[in-house]
């Protein structure tokens, strides 16, 4: 089975009333983690590169692990880029066998933001390639991305159709109260995101996919293994998960995760170590990490996402 798009995944997806996850991956461990879980419960997958993770890992090291992930579970997969920032970088992962790009340029002025995403999109629709964009802006850090609290905005719903019809865009990510990272709301307060926005963006664009970044839930057992052999994590508590599942069951057909794989993997890793410290082989510490992200992501596929069953 070849790579493929997210079109016919979104139109189930948005019918069925779930989300497909997107996972960031950044190595052959987190590949593997992720696909074995898909793969025991049948769901359907898309694995993310950022920009910052095709310049350490190398595109074409990551775009085999994938068609390789493909080869072993027989799964639906898109190939996403996450965060784009530009039409040069786009067009090198159109070019060079992404099935899916995000443009992000919500940081731009609304007009620019349109202009930049549409000759991308213009780009990717000629190469049977479908287009990610952005309204709205979250904060947080992740990889490139870094956006102040004063400088995050919810997505204004009065602008969504004028800017799908001029883009062109096949998804579009909003901001309803997520954030990137893992540093996301302080212990005491009540995280909400914003379903009036997410409804009225709904009934604005009748069936089509919206997207949330910044959706990771920042599990407290990974924290607290991080804290306990020598990290120095803050309190944080991330969306409830409650709260992305009534989402997905909604208009968002993709919900993106890389915070907690990353959580997972550190929390793992740093334990194996404080247990074991004379231990020096890769594979013995990376073992059970691959492990843990495999658990996580099969609770968030079935019971965050709702996909399982549904390859």
């Amino acid at each position: 089975m070849p790579l493929v798009n997210t079109k016919e995944m979104f139109a189930k997806a948005y019918e069925g009333g779930y989300a497909i996850g997107a996972f960031n991956v950044n190595n052959m461990e987190i590949v593997q983690g992720i696909t074995e879980a898909a793969k025991e419960v049948n769901a359907p997958l898309i694995l993310q590169v950022s920009k910052g993770a095709r310049a350490y890992a190398n595109h074409t090291y990551l775009t085999k692990l994938v068609e390789a992930a493909i080869a072993e579970t027989g799964l639906p997969i898109a190939l996403h880029l996450d965060h784009g920032d530009s039409f040069e970088l786009c067009k090198s992962c159109i070019d060079g066998g992404f099935t899916s790009v995000m443009i992000d340029a919500s940081s731009k002025p609304f007009a620019e933001n349109i202009e930049i995403t549409k000759k991308v999109v213009e780009y990717a629709h000629d190469h049977g390639v479908v287009v990610e964009a952005e309204l709205g802006t979250l904060a947080g850090v992740e990889d490139e991305v870094q956006v102040s609290e004063e400088d995050s905005s919810y997505t204004r719903p009065e602008e969504v159709e004028e800017f799908v019809s001029k883009t062109g865009c096949d998804s579009l990510a909003i901001a309803i109260g997520t954030s990137h990272g893992a540093y996301k709301f302080k212990p005491g307060t009540k995280p909400q995101l914003r379903f009036d926005i997410l409804e009225e963006v709904s009934k604005r664009l009748p069936g089509f996919p919206i997207v949330l970044h910044g959706a990771s839930s920042v599990p407290q057992e990974f924290v607290k293994m991080i804290n306990e052999n020598g990290g120095n994590m803050p309190g944080a508590i991330g969306v409830p998960e409650e709260q992305l599942r009534q989402a997905a069951s909604m208009a968002v057909c993709k919900i993106n995760i890389d915070s907690d794989l990353r959580l997972a993997m550190t929390g793992t890793i740093r334990q194996f170590f404080a247990q074991h410290p004379d231990k020096f082989d890769p594979r013995e510490y990376l073992k059970p990490a691959r492990a843990n992200i495999k658990e996580l992501v099969k609770h968030k596929l079935i019971n965050v996402l709702g996909c399982d069953g549904k390859a």
